[in-house]
């Protein structure tokens, strides 16, 4: 699939994933979010939502993110949900069953990733994105790790060597006709 329409996917932007070393990409995405949508894009929010004998549970005993407020999208971003699509998950990756037949569905084929956490969510959706020969950008000063700088640059480097060097990009990288240079920060 190589024609289709772009999306900002926004990773896992939740109250129980912003923590000090993550919090200050919170108004980064927000503001990414605003212009993204005004400008006409479409935007994809993923929620995480642990569960009772996770593999998160039984391999890490992580029992977060099980319940409200953990659960909630942070809260400056809710002015832009009802201009989005909501995608719930139990995975790292969107590309869930579910997932997959909303991308088809939207004729979705450039994917331009954001959130928490760089080296896990971000970079299993980037990832995935490229193994179902779809088009991933992974924004990089855009995505945060919650386990620090280190985590995130971590990540970052995965990710060149998964999806390409091209592919990670910062937001300045994003293309005119979908983020015009009048709305770039």
């Amino acid at each position: 699939m190589t024609s289709g329409r772009p999306v900002l996917v926004v990773t896992d932007m939740q109250n129980g994933f912003v923590r000090e070393k993550s919090a200050h990409i919170v108004p980064v995405v927000a503001d990414l979010v605003r212009r993204w949508q005004a400008a006409g894009g479409d935007t994809l929010f993923t929620r995480y939502l642990n569960y009772p004998g996770s593999p998160f549970e039984r391999f890490f005993g992580w029992q977060r993110l099980q319940s409200s407020p953990d659960i909630d999208v942070v809260s400056e971003l809710l002015p832009y949900l009802s201009n989005g699509t909501m995608l719930d998950k139990t995975a790292y990756t969107p590309f869930t069953a579910q997932g997959i037949e909303l991308f088809r569905m939207k004729e979705w084929s450039h994917f331009y990733f954001c959130g928490i956490a760089t080296e896990s969510c971000v970079l299993k959706g980037a990832v995935d994105a490229f193994e179902q020969n779809l088009t991933p950008w992974l924004i990089a000063d855009a995505s945060a790790s919650h386990a620090g700088i280190e985590a995130h640059e971590a990540g970052l480097l995965v990710a060149r060597r998964f999806i390409g060097p091209g592919q990670v990009i910062t937001r300045d990288q994003i293309p005119p006709d979908l983020l015009p240079s009048d709305m770039h920060a």
